[in-house]
């Protein structure tokens, strides 16, 4: 009998175990020296939540599953019914295929079609690969169209430290600006997070704070890298998430609307693009016609034990 998520392909490196699944090509677990670093699914459950899966071509919501590109009107399926969006794009619940299993890394490939509401043909890459400093990802997308195409990409997974609840941890997030969503979390504004209970550049426990925020302006180091921490004090482990510089957002999540998961870990999910890109335009990418110089996108993002 076949699991729900299909295939499982397992990789191990430094001390390192992974399993990405066939269905979504998602992370479904990580652990090192047997520690989960993130708070995936069982083999014989549906990834619940977006756990663990990655988000293209759009992350986050398109509100009522409408824009317009190109001088015309497209119309998505709204697969977040009660608020009446599109959500977390066309591929996290496909058949990836198996391009290339190694012990210590997998690749997997999609194409996705033209379809109603997202008339161009992409073609979507994923590698998970493990060494002695963690999980390296890397999400790629081709236009194989002949006009462009609008994109973004994002992933979500859930970081952990321990069995929860995550109000005892200490999170690190090196990002100056929140931004501010209506009832249906769709964008209406931005602020700075200085003097608010938002702020987290400087390290400090996230206590009872409910979150389902984007953030942004993200503090890099000299190589363009944001890193996000999570760290149990009593215990001193921790987990961190990394991103590229072709990744402006992150989405953090503590599931408090969810009573069966609520905060029993955190989501700190890369974006390339906030909520509603494809209408505002807000770091959109536009991959050029099949063939030109801009016709693909790539970004990687990863995860580290801290010890």
């Amino acid at each position: 009998m076949l699991p729900p998520s299909g295939d499982q392909f397992e990789i191990s490196a430094g001390g390192y175990r992974a399993v990405v699944t066939e269905g979504g090509a998602a992370l479904r677990s990580l652990t090192h020296g047997g520690r989960d670093l993130v708070d995936g699914f069982a083999v014989e459950e549906m990834a619940s939540g977006g756990r663990g899966q990655v988000l293209m071509p759009w992350p986050n919501r398109i509100r009522d599953g409408r824009y317009s590109h190109g001088g015309r009107e497209h119309r998505l399926a709204l697969t977040e019914p009660s608020r009446q969006n599109a959500s977390h794009g066309l591929a996290r619940w496909v058949a990836w295929t198996l391009e290339e299993h190694t012990s210590r890394s997998v690749a997997l490939t999609h194409r996705l079609m033209a379809q109603s509401g997202y008339p161009w043909t992409v073609d979507l890459r994923i590698v998970y690969d493990l060494s002695a400093d963690g999980l390296t990802v890397t999400q790629t997308a081709t236009n194989q169209s002949d006009e462009p195409a609008p994109y973004a990409s994002g992933a979500h997974p859930y970081l952990c430290v321990g069995p929860g609840p995550v109000d005892r941890l200490e999170l690190t997030l090196p990002a100056a600006t929140r931004m501010l969503t209506d009832d249906r979390l769709l964008p209406s504004g931005s602020e700075p997070v200085e003097g608010t209970a938002f702020d987290f550049r400087v390290t400090r426990p996230l206590r009872d704070l409910a979150l389902n925020d984007a953030f942004t302006d993200l503090q890099r180091d000299s190589e363009g890298v944001a890193t996000t921490v999570l760290r149990d004090p009593a215990s001193g482990l921790g987990v961190a998430l990394w991103v590229d510089g072709g990744h402006p957002w992150l989405q953090l999540y503590t599931a408090d609307d969810v009573p069966a998961t609520a905060r029993r870990s955190i989501a700190v999910e890369p974006m390339t693009a906030p909520a509603d890109a494809f209408n505002s335009g807000v770091d959109l990418v536009e991959l050029g016609p099949a063939g030109s110089a801009d016709d693909e996108l790539s970004v990687a993002w990863g995860i580290r034990a801290l010890d």
